[in-house]
């Protein structure tokens, strides 16, 4: 084992407005394909690729459920991995905003501290970087500005698997940062541009959810078209968010999509991305 590589597909706001209880928290592992497996805790969805060539990680979680996800990464590789040989690698806006505070109105008005060097990405990449390893192509590939500004799409291209990040959530509806560089817009066109490149065989490790596949990102894509569309009518007609909110332009999907965000919150989301609050 010669390294750990940790890619960080995109900035990951936290996933929760309270804090979690860690310690109740358990990471289950998922074999995606042979040598690719999806870590779900709290947090975003982690994807890994183990072999001979090392450990890669792909997106991460809280802090403080590093000593689990590095027992869940034993687990997978059967060897000591050790705090050495950490490589953070991550698109540039990424360590633009992880090097600063970061206040955002939307998660509850909280501020997220800079993160220290240790945490930085010591390597950063403007469109697309490829890594070679584990006896696959891992191709992380930068997108338009979507849940932030700092989104990639991770594919193993042998193992056909995709990691999305938080552009993508799987039943559940999404965080948009649309205040500090994220898109309403941007997020359907990335889901419109992903679509074709996925086969019914296509594994999809959301940023949150459960292993997917292509007719949960259509149907994703559907959700989120919708109730945009909806909202961004309103917006244009001059109508405030108390109006847009008592409209429920997410009536139909509150079931399925609102057991962790509630439609009202979603539907604010999506109307400070066509309406940006002034400054």
């Amino acid at each position: 084992m010669r390294s750990i590589l940790g890619m960080l597909a995109a900035l990951c706001s936290a996933a929760a407005l309270a804090q979690p209880n860690f310690d109740a928290v358990q990471i289950k592992t998922t074999k995606v394909a042979e040598g690719v497996y999806m870590l779900e805790g709290e947090g975003g969805n982690i994807g890994v690729s183990a072999g001979e060539d090392g450990i890669v990680l792909i997106d991460d979680q809280y802090a403080p459920l590093t000593p689990k996800i590095l027992a869940a990464l034993k687990a997978i590789s059967n060897e000591n991995l050790g705090k050495g040989g950490v490589v953070i690698v991550a698109h540039d806006n990424v360590y633009q905003k992880l090097s600063k505070d970061q206040f955002v109105r939307l998660l509850n008005n909280r501020t997220f501290p800079a993160l220290g060097k240790e945490g930085l990405p010591i390597i950063t990449f403007n469109d697309t970087v490829t890594f070679h390893l584990n006896g696959d192509e891992i191709t992380v590939h930068h997108i338009p500005p979507a849940h932030t500004d700092g989104d990639s799409f991770v594919r193993f291209r042998k193992a056909n698997v995709l990691h999305t990040g938080d552009v993508f959530a799987a039943y559940r509806y999404p965080f948009i940062d649309v205040e500090t560089g994220g898109s309403v817009p941007g997020v359907i066109s990335a889901i419109d541009a992903l679509l074709p490149t996925l086969d019914d065989q296509t594994r999809v490790i959301p940023g949150h959810g459960a292993l997917s596949g292509k007719k949960d990102v259509a149907a994703y894509r559907q959700m989120i078209a919708t109730v945009s569309s909806r909202v961004a009518a309103q917006v244009k007609a001059g109508k405030s968010l108390e109006d847009v909110i008592a409209s429920k332009p997410t009536r139909e999907f509150d079931d399925v999509w609102g057991k962790f965000r509630k439609g009202d919150q979603f539907t604010e989301i999506v109307y400070y991305g066509y309406a940006p609050r002034r400054k």
